[in-house]
């Protein structure tokens, strides 16, 4: 019990690394569809590129609209803006590249995101640009920048730190 309680102590920081931490936005697909169901926070969730199967569980799970913040010529390998329809939910096309990452844009999806009641999937390939644009949200409404930084990591934000970082930066120096 001993070997097996230090095993765990020496190995579950390195499991954690990484991973999203207390209240992640960001999911895992592949455990949505295995668990099949998902449950929002605030209103949202994060995540990478969905398939048509996880589709299906943020439609039974009651999410009413898609954003998908891929461009036009990211591969999705299936016709989503069909699929969502089909589902009975909305699909927004509202496309990210990374000098997209402004605080312009995430009044932008402030706005579009004050539409919605009910829950909305926010995606990308990865789940990265909607961290950095739940980032630069959190940081409009709080001012905080460790803040505004922790929730971007928290939905997703990995490579693209440094474009928030920037884009805070440049609203500091207008200040």
């Amino acid at each position: 019990m001993r070997q097996w309680f230090l095993a765990l102590l020496l190995v579950a920081p390195f499991a954690l690394a990484g991973e999203p931490g207390p209240g992640a936005i960001k999911v895992d697909l592949d455990e949505v569809v295995e668990q099949g169901s998902v449950e929002p926070v605030d209103g949202i969730t994060s995540a990478g590129q969905p398939d048509e199967a996880a589709l299906e569980v943020f439609a039974e799970s009651g999410y009413v609209a898609v954003i998908d913040m891929r461009t036009a010529r990211e591969d999705r390998g299936f016709d989503e803006p069909r699929a969502v329809a089909g589902l009975g939910m909305e699909y927004i096309a509202f496309p990210i590249g990374g000098d997209d990452i402004t605080l312009d844009k995430a009044k932008e999806l402030d706005a579009l995101l004050a539409q919605y009641d009910e829950p909305v999937l926010l995606h990308c390939g990865s789940g990265n640009r909607v961290g950095a644009l739940l980032a630069l949200r959190e940081f409009l409404e709080s001012g905080d920048a460790e803040k505004a930084l922790e929730m971007g990591r928290n939905g997703g934000l990995t490579g693209l730190e440094s474009n928030v970082r920037n884009a805070l930066e440049d609203e500091a120096d207008q200040q």
